[in-house]
C-alpha cells in the first residue's frame, strides 16, 4: 500500500488550521468579557475615589491627595495591599464555606453586568428576559453572605450573615415588583430585554423615560438598590463604624477585599438599572432629535456614536451614584426594626399597590 505523503502534509496541516481556528475563536469570545471586568474594575476605582472627595468635601476636611495626582490612586494602594496582606482562617471554622462566599458574592454580581446594555450594540448578551435574569443572579449573593456568617464558626458573623439575608430578602421583592411594573409596560413588544426597554422610551426623549410613568416604582427601586447595596443607613449587617463587622468579622487580606469591592460592583450595578429601566439609557434626552441621523453612516460615525452612548449612560448613572454617596454621609443609620418594618409594612404595599395600577392601566388601555 503507497500512501502519498503529500496528501499527509496536506491533512496535517487542515488540522492545524482548525485547531487555531478554534484557539482564535475561543480568545475572541473571552476578550469581551476581559474588557468588562476591566471596565468595571476601573468604574470601581473611580467611585471609591469620588466617594472619599465627595464625603471629605461634605466633613469640610482633606480627602486623598498624597497617592497619585489628587490622590485618584489612593484606592489602587488600598487594594494592593490588602493582596499582600496575610490570609487569616479560622481554626474551627469551615474553611470551605469561608473560602467559597466572598467568591459567590462577586461571581453573582459580575454575572448581572452581562445583560446591562451601555449602547445599542454594546452589551455582552442581550437575552429576551435579561431583567429578570438580573434579578435572579442578584438573589444568589445572600447565600455567598450567609455561607460567609456560618464559616467563619463565629457567633457575630453568624448573626451577621443572618442580618445580612433578611435584609436583602426583605427589600428584593419590591424591587422586584417595581421591575415587574415596568415589563408590564414593555410586555407589548413581546421582550423584557434590557435593550428593547431602553428602546422603547425613545420616541419622546426627556417624556418618553419611564420615570414619568412609574415616579412612585422609582422612588421604591432607588430605596430598595441601596438596602440591597447595604449602604447607610442600611448598612446594619456589616456596620462601618464597629469593631464586629458582622459577617466580615473574620476576614482578612484579598478575601476581605472582595467584600469590599463587591459592594461596589453592586452599587454600580444598581445604578446602571436604574438608568436602563427609568431614564432612557443612551438615549439623548432632547425629543424631536434622531441622535443616530446627527452623524455618517459609517464606521467612524458608528464610532463615535457608541462612544457618545456610553457617555450618556455613563454621566446618567455616576449622577445617581452621587445621590448614594451623598445619602451615606447625610442620613442617620436604622434600626434593624426599623429597616425590616420599613420593607415589610411600607415598601412592599407601595410597590405591590403600584404593580396593580399599573395592571389595571395597562388592562384598559388594551380595550
Amino acid at each position: 500500500m503507497i500512501i502519498d505523503t503529500r496528501e499527509v502534509q496536506d491533512i496535517n496541516s487542515f488540522s492545524r488550521f482548525e485547531s487555531l481556528q478554534e484557539v482564535y475563536g475561543t480568545v475572541w469570545i473571552l476578550v469581551p468579557i476581559l474588557i468588562l471586568v476591566v471596565g468595571i474594575t476601573i468604574g470601581v476605582l473611580v467611585i471609591v475615589w469620588l466617594e472619599r472627595e465627595i464625603s471629605a468635601g461634605i466633613q469640610q476636611r482633606i480627602g486623598p491627595e498624597y497617592a497619585g495626582p489628587l490622590g485618584i490612586l489612593q484606592a489602587l494602594a488600598d487594594g494592593t495591599k490588602l493582596l499582600f496582606k496575610e490570609n487569616l482562617l479560622p481554626s474551627r471554622g469551615d474553611i470551605g464555606l469561608f473560602s467559597l462566599g466572598p467568591s459567590m458574592a462577586v461571581i453573582s454580581i459580575l454575572l448581572s453586568y452581562s445583560v446591562i446594555p451601555f449602547s445599542y450594540r454594546l452589551v455582552l448578551a442581550d437575552l429576551n428576559v435579561g431583567v429578570f435574569l438580573w434579578i435572579a443572579i442578584a438573589s444568589i449573593a445572600p447565600i455567598g453572605l450567609l455561607m460567609s456568617g456560618y464559616g467563619s464558626n463565629n457567633k457575630y458573623s453568624f448573626l451577621g450573615g443572618l442580618r445580612a439575608t433578611a435584609q436583602s430578602i426583605s427589600y428584593e421583592i419590591p424591587l422586584t415588583l417595581c421591575v415587574l411594573s415596568i415589563s408590564l409596560r414593555a410586555i407589548r413588544s413581546n421582550s423584557l430585554s434590557t435593550v428593547d426597554i431602553v428602546e422603547a422610551q425613545s420616541k419622546y426623549g426627556f417624556w418618553g423615560w419611564n420615570f414619568w410613568r412609574q415616579p412612585i416604582g422609582f422612588i421604591v427601586l432607588l430605596i430598595s438598590s441601596l438596602a440591597e447595596c447595604e449602604r447607610l443607613p442600611f448598612d446594619l449587617p456589616e456596620a462601618e463604624e464597629e469593631l464586629v463587622a458582622g459577617y466580615q468579622t473574620e476576614y482578612s487580606g484579598i478575601k476581605f477585599g472582595l467584600f469590599y469591592v463587591t459592594s461596589y460592583f453592586n452599587l454600580l450595578v444598581s445604578s446602571l438599572f436604574v438608568t436602563i429601566l427609568y431614564l432612557g439609557g443612551w438615549n439623548l434626552s432632547i425629543p424631536c432629535i434622531d441622535f443616530p441621523q446627527l452623524v455618517e453612516i459609517n464606521e467612524a460615525g458608528a464610532v463615535f456614536r457608541t462612544t457618545i452612548a456610553l457617555f450618556i449612560t455613563l454621566a446618567k448613572t455616576f449622577f445617581f451614584l452621587f445621590i448614594s454617596i451623598t445619602t451615606r454621609w447625610t442620613l442617620p443609620r436604622l434600626r434593624m426594626d426599623q429597616l425590616l418594618n420599613l420593607g415589610w409594612k411600607f415598601l412592599l404595599p407601595i410597590s405591590l399597590g403600584n404593580l396593580l395600577l399599573t395592571t389595571s392601566s395597562q388592562l384598559l388601555s388594551l380595550e
